[in-house]
């Protein structure tokens, strides 16, 4: 048999209150600040549109993380919001109980409504305390236009409904409301409501945008001098950008792109990816960089030798902490130049992924001495290039000395395949036992992934389930 847990005095209250909302609504003013929350969610659940506008106008926190409790996002509920705050945007003087500075329309902050319904949380998430210092700044400037976040994943040919209805509605009542995003996705967006919907948005309120779209050079030079407004971005993110040949149009639409770059005194995270036009012309965006980066990745691009060299003469990749060059071939560069790359970020290097760069023996050779100086170095993936036994012998000695190295993916060596490239698992068997060998002569306990995939050249990109080779 078993046995319910009885309902908290809480939710009995709020369920009680909630019976009729004319009273609910009567009872707001003597209502107790512990209670707010709980009666809101079920004021939320219950769908109490007249109950939730009036909670709105007595909120006695900073913030009202909304975004938190839907799941989907809900016009009904997000109407009677609104409904709310223009009732407190027509008042001269805010209610004294009234705190209200933020509506977070973001799936976050689950913390603050599992801490007010009783839910036990093992101390605060270091995001919930930043908030609340955040908060707190907030209500020192009671007449600071209101503060509305949403996350923006643009990735429908049309606006949703639901945007559709807050772009207006904040477009109507400016400068009283700051539309603020943190963190932009682009996946699928006509430009035109691209720039609509961001004319909107305080930009400089933007830390994290990705770009993942497949444009052409020209039209990343209309969204440029939007990028150029977001000067709080930390991280960004510009994939499957491509390009005919460079020529004069093509060639300024690449310096107004990189010119932006100097607006951007707050990256610390870049990824391209997929970039037909970086090649020859890496060296012109490196210059445009004004901080030192803490993570960089071009991973599927054309590149030359002079980017290459470029690269590992830029002072602002001096600091990294993650490199990702998977996709660049390697094969045909020059073999001092990744040797040379590696060896300038050694003394900071955590994270180093080289997978898929047609990277054989000869180059590995090349590397494995400035490899064995990245001290700080936790992760080192190698998979979907084609090496032996022997050099992988070598990889894991030059490696054994390397404190903090914990996570290790390298592919099958060559020997385990047939002269068709066909995997032998007798073959591989052999070699996995070859490799355990290694690491117990080396005497340091170790795990290393071992994963087969095609080569480079052979059209799939797809990698096996890893298989772990343990020595304890």
């Amino acid at each position: 048999m078993s046995v319910q847990n009885p309902l908290r005095l809480l939710d009995l209250a709020g369920m009680s209150l909630l019976r009729d909302e004319a009273s609910t609504i009567t009872a707001l003013k003597d209502l107790p600040t512990e209670l707010f929350p709980p009666v809101f969610m079920e004021a939320f659940y219950g769908r109490c549109s007249e109950t939730l506008k009036a909670m709105v106008q007595a909120w006695p926190f900073v913030r009202l993380p909304l975004g938190g409790l839907m799941k989907m996002p809900h016009l009904g509920t997000l109407q009677a919001v609104l409904d709310g705050l223009d009732v407190l945007l027509a008042q001269k003087d805010h209610p004294r109980r009234c705190k209200l500075r933020v509506l977070d329309l973001r799936n976050t902050s689950q913390d603050f409504w599992r801490m007010w319904s009783g839910y036990r949380v093992h101390g605060c998430s270091s995001s919930l305390m930043a908030q609340v210092a955040e908060d707190r700044s907030r209500a020192e400037q009671p007449r600071a236009p209101l503060e509305v976040f949403i996350e923006l994943h643009l990735k429908e040919r049309t606006v949703d409904g639901f945007l559709t209805y807050l772009i207006r509605w904040v477009e109507q009542r400016k400068p009283s409301i700051h539309l603020c995003c943190k963190k932009l996705r682009i996946l699928s967006f006509p430009m035109e409501n691209i720039m609509k919907v961001l004319s909107m948005v305080q930009l400089d309120c933007i830390q994290e945008v990705q770009v993942n779209c497949t444009w052409h050079l020209s039209t990343l030079a209309v969204f440029a001098p939007l990028l150029g407004q977001m000067n709080k971005v930390q991280r960004l993110l510009l994939s499957n950008i491509h390009m005919s040949a460079l020529g004069g149009q093509e060639q300024q639409h690449f310096v107004q792109i990189t010119s932006q770059f100097l607006r951007l005194h707050h990256l610390r995270d870049l990824h391209l990816e997929s970039h037909s036009f970086l090649e020859g012309c890496l060296d012109q965006m490196l210059r445009c960089l004004t901080n030192p980066l803490d993570n960089l990745a071009i991973t599927h691009c054309l590149l030359s030798d002079s980017d290459l060299s470029h690269l590992s003469q830029c002072p602002n990749i001096s600091q990294l902490k993650g490199l990702d060059l998977s996709g660049i071939t390697l094969t045909y560069s020059s073999p001092e130049l990744l040797p040379v790359l590696l060896e300038k970020v050694a003394a900071t290097l955590q994270e180093l992924y080289l997978e898929q760069c047609g990277i054989m023996d000869s180059h590995l050779e090349t590397i494995l001495p400035p490899l064995s100086r990245c001290s700080q170095l936790m992760f080192f993936s190698l998979r979907g290039n084609l090496i032996s036994m022997a050099i992988m012998e070598k990889l894991l000695r030059h490696t054994s000395g390397l404190p903090s190295l914990s996570q290790e993916l390298y592919p099958v060596p060559q020997e385990s395949y047939s002269s068709q490239r066909i995997l032998q698992p007798g073959r591989l068997a052999q070699c996995r036992a070859e490799l355990f060998e290694i690491l117990r002569v080396l005497g340091r306990p170790r795990i290393i992934w071992i994963s087969s995939s095609p080569c480079l050249h052979c059209g799939d990109n797809t990698f096996s389930h890893p298989q772990p080779i343990v020595y304890r």
